[in-house]
């Protein structure tokens, strides 16, 4: 793994349930401005998607971007997760 797929990687796993990211925003966290493909190709071939929440990293353009186990999965995975922050966030 390149140092700055351990980069992305590690940015992403840091992303709060029921956020998200855009694919830009990590590549400039992980140095590389620009880089947001790059970005979502790390994210395509994630081997951690328990740990690396791929899922919550999303198009600049306000689109879902893409994910492997469907965009449909990827849109009911961040609701899931936006609920579930709300309801955190509704018993502090």
């Amino acid at each position: 793994m390149t140092p700055f797929a351990r980069k992305v990687y590690r940015i992403v796993s840091r992303i709060p349930v029921g956020e998200v990211r855009t694919y830009g925003w990590v590549a400039s966290r992980a140095g590389k401005p620009g880089a947001g493909r790059a970005v979502g190709q790390l994210m395509k071939r994630n081997p951690y998607p328990v740990v690396v929440p791929c899922h919550r990293v999303v198009a600049g353009n306000g689109g879902l971007g893409g994910y492997s186990g469907g965009v449909g999965k990827k849109k009911a995975l961040l609701e899931l997760e936006r609920r579930i922050a709300t309801w955190l966030g509704n018993k502090k």
